[in-house]
């Protein structure tokens, strides 16, 4: 970042150590601002947790490295290099795909020409043709939402529409006048295997195929300039910048939970924790749900500082299983979707019936996984698996008649569905008790409060839904925000564009003449280099 010389006792807290968190609290001390981050949690990485299961570390969160530039530029701005700091192997195989009762599986590819190949095998050579055109519309949404949204703050219609100018608004145009996500892939594929396949990035934003804005296809480009394997977990990622950011300087604190947020004649003041200490701040980066704030969990008086979620218009929740188990009978790789028969029914069960669905998609993460679909060791013995299934956000409702307990009655039939699916996509796992810990959306309800287990902030459903989520700046002066459920969105990558916008803001907020203008990140993936902050 450049600027203006700032001051050194402007003191900021910044509450959760999640990758947003991470970021603007290694940001912020990077410019000598003196920081203290808390956070409830024993260790920093917020959903990028861990848990232990028969004495084996296994990734319980987000479980896909992409947008590697966003971390490039990151680092660089900390003066290290990302290669220092992590181990990453890029992923020839993105992900392997089956159907019930089909034998057939579909792989698709870091290399774009492989996969038409594999699709043209899959299917048909014109459905090959339909994908490459596919891919070529999810690049020039991509290229074209890049900088206006992702790394821009405080996006509207009408910034947006001058930001685009006449070519991008023609390139969003094309999608179709408020098109679904998968209203579109029915206009790119005819086989609805691949409408399947392509309709599940809307999951990776917590929405529905049906709800989502087709915009959402820009997933395919993401996937496309790479997939990575970190070395010792996405975990990993989190330990290193939460060293990284103690080496400048920043004071972490894990282990304690924040009660309440201080304000003073309306302006941010400090926290107050748990055990009853105060921490005088000037500023304060909220990385939480926002609806934690707007519910009155972090005191009465940040309410204002951003509109509640409803319970309608929260994300996907889920239940996942970490287990160290058995696998036979199916080659896997390290990510692997088992599709049911009826996708439309897996939406219908949770957004509409508020119910775990009767034909969920399965997803599993072989976590010890290599390139040739080999389990490290290749002799049988148990492996690290974290199998999940889509779930609704309604983990917090209260006891009584009609809540909702999400206790073995209602998961163990969802998990012997799951099961049965996975056997008749010829993937067998055996396990024992104490090698499998469970979470469902109560579970993630407990870890993330006030969310209801949702785990992607508001679903992104409607085009309007964009501009829904709130910015980095609260209602609250010298209060910002970051993480997953504010702009620019959920997903490992774009968490941590999140706390860099907010480190952007609250510096440009000390800067009396660009407070009142957007900030916007420079660089991209088309400019890997570029490590300063304008404010645009």
């Amino acid at each position: 970042m450049t600027g203006t010389a700032l001051p050194s006792d402007h003191r900021v807290v910044v509450v959760g150590a999640g990758i947003g968190g991470l970021v603007s609290a290694l940001l912020l001390a990077c410019r000598g601002l003196p920081v203290t981050l808390v956070d409830a949690a024993p260790a920093p990485g917020g959903k990028m947790r861990q848990v232990m299961v028969d004495g084996a570390a296994i990734d319980a969160g987000p479980t896909v490295f992409t947008m590697r530039w966003v971390f490039d530029q990151i680092l660089a701005e900390a003066g290290v290099k990302l290669e220092d700091q992590l181990r990453l192997a890029p992923l020839s195989v993105l992900a392997r795909h089956a159907w019930r009762g089909q034998a057939q599986t579909l792989d698709l590819f870091a290399d774009l020409q492989r996969s038409a190949d594999a699709i043209a095998r899959f299917s048909s050579p014109a459905e090959a043709r339909r994908f490459l055109g596919f891919c070529a519309q999810a690049k020039k949404v991509y290229q074209t939402l890049e900088g206006p949204y992702i790394r821009s703050g405080r996006p509207s219609l009408l910034s947006m529409g001058l930001d685009l100018g006449p070519r991008g608004l023609g390139v969003l145009a094309g999608l179709g006048p408020f098109a679904s996500l998968w209203r579109s892939l029915g206009r790119h594929f005819h086989d609805a295997r691949l409408q399947q396949l392509f309709g599940r990035y809307a999951t990776y934003c917590g929405a529905s195929p049906w709800a989502a804005p087709a915009t959402l296809m820009l997933v395919a480009q993401v996937e496309l300039d790479g997939v990575w394997a970190v070395e010792g977990g996405m975990h990993a990622v989190a330990l290193a910048l939460a060293g990284l950011a103690q080496r400048k300087g920043v004071d972490m604190r894990c282990g304690q939970a924040v009660q309440e947020i201080l304000v003073r004649q309306g302006r941010v003041c400090g926290v107050r924790l748990a055990d009853g200490q105060a921490l005088a701040a000037d500023s304060v980066v909220f990385n939480g749900d926002a609806h934690a704030l707007a519910s009155g969990l972090l005191g009465e008086a940040a309410r204002p500082a951003t509109p509640p979620t409803a319970r309608k218009d929260r994300s996907l929740s889920a239940v996942t299983w970490a287990l160290r188990a058995r696998s036979s009978g199916f080659p896997l790789v390290r990510h692997n979707v088992f599709f049911d028969a009826d996708y439309r029914s897996e939406f219908d069960d949770i957004f509409r019936q508020q119910r775990l669905p009767r034909q969920g998609t399965v997803y599993v993460c072989a976590q010890d996984r290599d390139e040739i679909a080999r389990a490290a060791g290749g002799d049988g013995a148990p492996e690290r698996l974290l199998c999940l299934v889509n779930a609704p956000a309604d983990g917090d409702q209260p006891a009584g008649a009609g809540a909702r307990s999400f206790d073995p009655l209602e998961t163990d039939p969802c998990e012997q569905r799951s099961l049965a699916l996975l056997r008749q996509c010829g993937l067998n796992l055996q396990w024992e008790p104490h090698q499998a810990v469970r979470t469902t959306p109560q579970g993630f309800n407990t870890l993330f409060p006030a969310t209801g287990g949702a785990l992607y902030g508001r679903a992104t459903h409607g085009w309007m839904s964009s501009f829904s989520r709130p910015s980095a700046a609260s209602a609250i002066p010298g209060l910002f925000l970051a993480g997953g459920s504010v702009h620019p969105g959920p997903g490992v990558p774009m968490a941590a564009m999140s706390g860099r916008l907010a480190a952007a803001t609250l510096l440009a907020h000390l800067d009396s003449t660009s407070r009142s203008r957007r900030v916007h990140i420079s660089g991209g993936i088309s400019t890997p280099s570029a490590t300063t902050v304008p404010m645009a």
